[in-house]
Order: C-alpha cells, then sequence, then structure tokens
C-alpha cells in the first residue's frame, strides 16, 4: 500500500487522481483550505477501497503552512505528493492589480514551493515522487493568460530545479501539462472569456488523471520529466 498527499482533491483532476488510488487500496493524505472542507472530504471519499486523512492547511497563505503543520499529524513517508490544487484568473497585464498578481503567485507557485519543502523529509524516506499537475499554459503564454502562466510557467522552473537537487534522495519530480479539461475551473474560464462552456468538447478528468498515475507507475530508476496531455479535434 503506497501513501499519497493530493492537493485539490475536492473537484476535477485531484478528485480523479483520489478516486483512482483509494481504488487501489492506498492510503491519501488530503490537503484542505479549512476543518470544514477537510470533514466533507473524508465523508466524501471515505470507504472507497483505501485510507482517507486530512490535513488543514490554506495554499493562498503559504506563509502560514508550517505553523498549521506543526498542529497536526503528518504522514511518516510519502510514495508520492500530487500538486493539484490551481487558481485562476484573466485579464490584460494593463488591467491585472497586485492583489490578483499575488493571489495567483501563492497558490500556484509559492505554496507548491513550501508544501514541498515541508515534505521532502517523508518523501525522501520513501524514495518518493512529486507530481506537479501544470498546464498548456506552463509552456506557452497567451493573450489574457498573464498571471497564470506566469505562475505555472514558474512552476516548471520549481519542477526542474527540484528534480536535479533530489535525484541523490531518489526522488523523482514529474510535470503534466494538461490541455483544456471538463473541470469547475474550466467553466470558470470560459465566463471569464464570455464563452459558452461544454463540457464534451474538453478532455475528462479520467483522462489527465490516467495520465498522472502512468508517471506514478513507472518502475524505479525511470521517470517521466514533462508529460502534455491533449484534446484530440
Amino acid at each position: 500500500m503506497a501513501t499519497h498527499l493530493i492537493t485539490g482533491s475536492g473537484s476535477g483532476i485531484g478528485a480523479e487522481v483520489a478516486r483512482e488510488l483509494l481504488a487501489r487500496g492506498d492510503e491519501l493524505w488530503l490537503l484542505a483550505r479549512d476543518a470544514g472542507r477537510a470533514r466533507r472530504l473524508a465523508e466524501r471519499f471515505g470507504g472507497k477501497g483505501g485510507t482517507v486523512r486530512t490535513l488543514v492547511g490554506d495554499l493562498a497563505e503559504p506563509e502560514r503552512l508550517s505553523w498549521a503543520f506543526g498542529h497536526q499529524e503528518l504522514p511518516g513517508e510519502l510514495d508520492s505528493l500530487i500538486h493539484s490544487a490551481g487558481v485562476c484568473d484573466l485579464g490584460e497585464v494593463g488591467e491585472l492589480t497586485p492583489g490578483v498578481w499575488q493571489a495567483t503567485l501563492a497558490t500556484n507557485l509559492v505554496a507548491p514551493a513550501e508544501l514541498t519543502r515541508l515534505l521532502l523529509p517523508q518523501l525522501r524516506l520513501a524514495r518518493g515522487h512529486v507530481v506537479f499537475v501544470n498546464s498548456g499554459a506552463g509552456l506557452r503564454a497567451n493573450p489574457q493568460w498573464s498571471a497564470y502562466a506566469a505562475s505555472k510557467h514558474g512552476l516548471k522552473a520549481l519542477a526542474d530545479a527540484l528534480r536535479g537537487e533530489e535525484a541523490a534522495h531518489g526522488v523523482r519530480v514529474s510535470s503534466v501539462y494538461p490541455g483544456r479539461t471538463a473541470t469547475p475551473m474550466q467553466e470558470k474560464v470560459h465566463r471569464q472569456e464570455g464563452k459558452a462552456y461544454r463540457a464534451e468538447d474538453w478532455m475528462t478528468p479520467e483522462s489527465v488523471a490516467r495520465t498522472v498515475l502512468a508517471a506514478l507507475d513507472l518502475p524505479r530508476g525511470t521517470e517521466v520529466t514533462d508529460l502534455s496531455v491533449r484534446p484530440t479535434g
């Protein structure tokens, strides 16, 4: 039985990754913003095959994660840390305020860096795997997407640096770059773009979750460094 910590498991890709791993009988630690959300996650995923534990920590305030974890039990070892949470607010550079930039970078970049830092001892013990669910925006930046794309370009840099630093400890690091996926975030993006949203036009969260699991399942001694997955048609 493997042990995994997942962010963003409340919906979308993170929720599907959690379901797939629970079906295998693995132990999951699900990060929630507050105690109420933690309780709902435990109720939602409990009894689905594996063991579910929760941690409370707000990714919007990465500077407080260390304090929050200091008051909770943490896993002893981690086979994987899967970063799936994120926020997205569109707008032209001439319109975006410092508040939007700071909130986007805090949740999408600084929090994954801090969460990884805090859990590296457990990952090193298990010779574990860090998976960053990035975005196509982590490889290119389109108009209106500057803040989100900057955070995701930074996430790629974080993954690349971490991979080189942790190779000696046996920790693998993968970045997955999904194209547009039928998630609540995608629905919000369509509203911001002023477009009609049709979930059937985009990839399913299940398909991206399978991609994440494919990276996790590679034999030791091999790793996927960067993997893009796109909708067909």
